[in-house]
This record gives C-alpha cells, sequence and structure tokens, in this order.
C-alpha cells in the first residue's frame, strides 16, 4: 500500500503527483521551485490568474504534457501555514484522494514534505494522510447488480518525506490507516440491512474479529442469558424470533487484569419500537441501531492493530425489537441482572434496557472504567443536531480523557447534565424501582440518567450517538450513509488512557 522514500525524483513514473500548495506571498520556493521551471514559469501564471488555488481545500489538476515524470500533479489548497489543524490537513487529504478516486487512479505519489508545518511534523501529517485515504475512498457495495467493468482502487502510494527516518513514517502511515480502516468496518456494519445482520451474524463477526487480534471472546447464548438473570435484555428480546447475543471480547494488554476499561455497545438489529410502535417514517433506517456496537466493534479493531498497553473489555448486548404475541409491553415490570426492577412505559426505549444488563456485566468482567455508546434518543438530537454527540458522565476527569480523545479524530461532543432531579425521575414509580421512560422533556438526559443507576458508582461515559451515527450528504472523508462515528474517538481513548486515582 506505502512505499516511503526520501528523495523525490520528478522523472520518476507515477499516475498522479500530490503537493500541498501554502497562501504564502513570495515566489515558489524548494520542490515547487525546481517544478515551476521544469513548466517554464507557466505555474506562476496559473497562481497569478487564479487558476491554481491555494485556497484550504482547493484541489487542482494540471497535466503534465510529459514534462515530469508523473502524468497529472493535484496541488492542495492548505490556507495560511498558521491556520492549518490536524483537522483540515485530514479534510484536504480527503477531499484528493475522493478526486483520485474519481479519475479512476490506482497509484499515485505524495510529496509530504509540502504538507509539513512548524505544529504538524511529518509523522502527524503521515497520519492524517493514510487515515484519510481510508475514510474517503470507502463505500458500500450494497447489492445491486455488479457491473463487469472491473473496478479500480487506490492501493499504491508513494510517499516522498526527506525529514524523518523511512520506518517512522511507515508505521504512522500504518496506525492511521488502521485507525481509518477500523472505522469503516464500522461503517459497513451499519450500513448492512437487519435480514441480513442478525445478533447471530454480529456474534460470529465479533468471533472472527477475535481469532484474528487473539482476544477472548465469549458469546452468551439464551439460556445462558437466562441463567445469569438479564431481564432486561430478555424482555427486549420476548418479541423476536431471532435469539439474543450477549457479546464479549477482552483484550489484556498488562501483565494483571486491572484498571479495566468496558465499552459498552447497543447492539439492536433492528428497532420497530415493539409495541410502542415507531411511524412509517421513523421505522426507516432502524437498521442503524446497532451503530453503537459497531463503533465498539470498529475500535476493537484498531486496539487490536495498535495493541496498546491498556486491559480492555467489549461488551454488546445484540437482538433486534419486535412485535409478536409474547413481545414485552407497556406496564410489564421486569428484573435487570443487578436485581432492579423496572417498569415499562415504553418499548421503544428498549436501548436503555438492555444496556442496563450490559453494563452490570461488564462490571462482572472486571470493568473498572465504563464508557457506553448508543444511537438512543431522538431527543439528542433535537438538542445537539446532527453533528454533535451528546455525552453525559459522573466522572469529569474520565470525561475529560474521552473528549480529549474526540477532538483528535475530529468527532465533536457536548457534555449534558445529569442532575438529581433526572435520576428522581427515573426512579419515579409506584410499582418497580426504576421506569424506563418517564416523558419526553429531557429525553436524552433522562435516558443517560436511567443508564447511570447501573453503574453503581463506577466511573462512567455515556455517549449518545443517534444524531452523528448516519449522515445524509457527503462529506470530504466518506459518503452518505454510516459515519462510524465514536470508533476512532474509543481507540484514540484507550491508546491514550491515564487511570484516574480513586
Amino acid at each position: 500500500m506505502f512505499h516511503v522514500k526520501k528523495e523525490l525524483d520528478l522523472n520518476a513514473s507515477h499516475e498522479g503527483l500530490v503537493i500541498g500548495l501554502f497562501d504564502r506571498p513570495e515566489k515558489f520556493t524548494g520542490v515547487l521551485s525546481g517544478l515551476d521551471q521544469e513548466f517554464e514559469g507557466h505555474l506562476t501564471e496559473l497562481v497569478k490568474s487564479g487558476d491554481l488555488s491555494a485556497k484550504l481545500k482547493s484541489v487542482t489538476k494540471v497535466h503534465s504534457f510529459g514534462k515530469i515524470g508523473a502524468k497529472r500533479i493535484y496541488f492542495v489548497g492548505l490556507g495560511k501555514e498558521k491556520d492549518l489543524s490536524f483537522d483540515k490537513l485530514r479534510e484536504s487529504f480527503g477531499k484528493v484522494f475522493k478526486q483520485l478516486k474519481a479519475n479512476r487512479l490506482e497509484e499515485t505519489a505524495i510529496y509530504l514534505d509540502t504538507f509539513v508545518t512548524e505544529e504538524l511534523n511529518g509523522l502527524d501529517t503521515a497520519h492524517a494522510l493514510s487515515e484519510a485515504l481510508a475514510l474517503s475512498t470507502y463505500q458500500f457495495d450494497g447489492y445491486k447488480q455488479k457491473s463487469n467493468e472491473p473496478e479500480k482502487r487506490l492501493d499504491n502510494v508513494t510517499v516522498y518525506h526527506a525529514a524523518a527516518e523511512d520506518e517512522d513514517v511507515q508505521a504512522s502511515l500504518t496506525v492511521g490507516y488502521s485507525f481509518g480502516k477500523g472505522t469503516n468496518s464500522a461503517r459497513t456494519l451499519v450500513n448492512t440491512p437487519g435480514n441480513l445482520l442478525t445478533a447471530t451474524d454480529l456474534a460470529n463477526y465479533a468471533s472472527e474479529l477475535g481469532s484474528k487480534y487473539d482476544f477472548d471472546v465469549e458469546i452468551l447464548d439464551k439460556a445462558e442469558i437466562e441463567k445469569l438473570g438479564m431481564g432486561a435484555f430478555l424482555a427486549v428480546n420476548k418479541g423476536s424470533e431471532e435469539p439474543p447475543k450477549m457479546i464479549v471480547l477482552k483484550y489484556q494488554g498488562k501483565d494483571e487484569w486491572t484498571d479495566v476499561i468496558g465499552l459498552v455497545g447497543k447492539g439492536i438489529t433492528f428497532d420497530t419500537g415493539g409495541y410502542s410502535i415507531k411511524t412509517k417514517a421513523g421505522i426507516v433506517g432502524m437498521k442503524t441501531d446497532m451503530g453503537g456496537a459497531a463503533a465498539v466493534l470498529g475500535a476493537m479493531e484498531i486496539i487490536g492493530e495498535i495493541r496498546p498497553e491498556q486491559n480492555v473489555v467489549a461488551v454488546i448486548p445484540s437482538t433486534d425489537n419486535m412485535i409478536s404475541g409474547g413481545a414485552f409491553k407497556p406496564d410489564d415490570v421486569i428484573t435487570s441482572m443487578n436485581g432492579k426492577t423496572i417498569e415499562v412505559l415504553n418499548t421503544d426505549a428498549e436501548g436503555r434496557l438492555v444496556l442496563a444488563d450490559a453494563v452490570t456485566y461488564a462490571k462482572h468482567h472486571g470493568a473498572d472504567y465504563l464508557v457506553d455508546v448508543a444511537t438512543l434518543t431522538g431527543g439528542v438530537i433535537t438538542a445537539l443536531g446532527l453533528h454533535t454527540t451528546g455525552a453525559m458522565t459522573n466522572q469529569e476527569s474520565l470525561y475529560e480523557q474521552v473528549r480529549e480523545a474526540s477532538v483528535e479524530a475530529g468527532e465533536q461532543m457536548w457534555l449534558l447534565p445529569l442532575f438529581e432531579t433526572e435520576k428522581e425521575r427515573v426512579r419515579n414509580s409506584k410499582v418497580a424501582d426504576l421506569n424506563n421512560s418517564p416523558g419526553s422533556e429531557g429525553h436524552a438526559l433522562v435516558a443517560g440518567a436511567f443508564i447511570g443507576e447501573f453503574t453503581e458508582g463506577t466511573p462512567w461515559v455515556h455517549l449518545d450517538i443517534a444524531g452523528t451515527a448516519t449522515t445524509s450528504k457527503d462529506h470530504d472523508l466518506g459518503p452518505a450513509g454510516a459515519t462510524g462515528v465514536m470508533t476512532r474517538t474509543l481507540a484514540l481513548f484507550v491508546e491514550r488512557f491515564e487511570p484516574i486515582e480513586k
């Protein structure tokens, strides 16, 4: 995939050559000056005429007409050097890789030195490059009849960089590409329809992931789930013909099983809403209700690749939420794994029920810290829109580590409050310890507060990705559809994690 070389050879044969262009008042210098000379000053003229722009994320293709070895040059506008951030750089790479894909290139060269700044060294730039390559060129093939025309993919990239050791640059490229690929795996899971991705299918996928990366794997079937008393999880499954699966993956990066990070992902493979049925418009797209599970599995793939010195247990409760003569109903009272009873007021508030037992089971496996991820509420979309993940926590120092990871991943989030008022609302039942849906007001808050009841003081962060798990528009780092949101955030959080003093 990637080939690292120190010296840029303008005579080397390439389908394309990618060069970064900063907005600088002075004339071309360095390799750009030499390139301009090969073109007899015409590049300078293109800049003066406005046909070659340094505007951020602009991409200009210039044919070489045989003046250099590369057939065409792609100039990527980077704006002013002082304003270029890692996010903007990653998006700029995404923009040019989309162009290369559209032009059906299978090979290209990139002169990395033209993208490096005082703030972003060659290794940072290499990571941004390879992550963007994976993310921006992703596509979900779907199920249409295939064309006989062979598909062309950009899978041969030569990176020229004079300022760092080849091994270090290669390592950064490999890690960045792993982050992108893990996110793409999550995207594919979310894009897969519910009839082709049942709880059993998801469990099989996790088992294959475990075999590939030598994780400990535990898949609980319905009888084992019943034996452990996971009544909240089982209630959601009652209407389904598909058996539920409690999926557990364990990665041990330390000698002792201590400071264990528990990643818990909601794995509802399709959500009708149950007897609190969704509208005919609202039910479309509910194959994506396992976005939290996908993010956790994508993060575990990255963890398997980079092998951080951390301990992680991933727990995914998976089922669909269907309607049948045996399905659970409003007014039912169920008993969770930790013994708390729950009055069901809304069968469409099922995600918090399966997460309740999953959080308890993560603690059973020794989780000292918890992060749950779920496409949980429409309320978070009302509060924060479609581009911001909602977060809640009982331990702000833990949240701060997750937030810092999200900033590096370019996945914005916002901390929502967890007040006693919301806790009291979910505890307000005349017949049970808790109720699962005390009303639409502050819906995202009470959903998070409900899950918090099962953490029992364990440091915990809740991430509601209902608005961010999918997008309706193409963007610089991917197509419309599943985003794989929080995959990279979770992996970075694990990689950078520092235990919290208790």
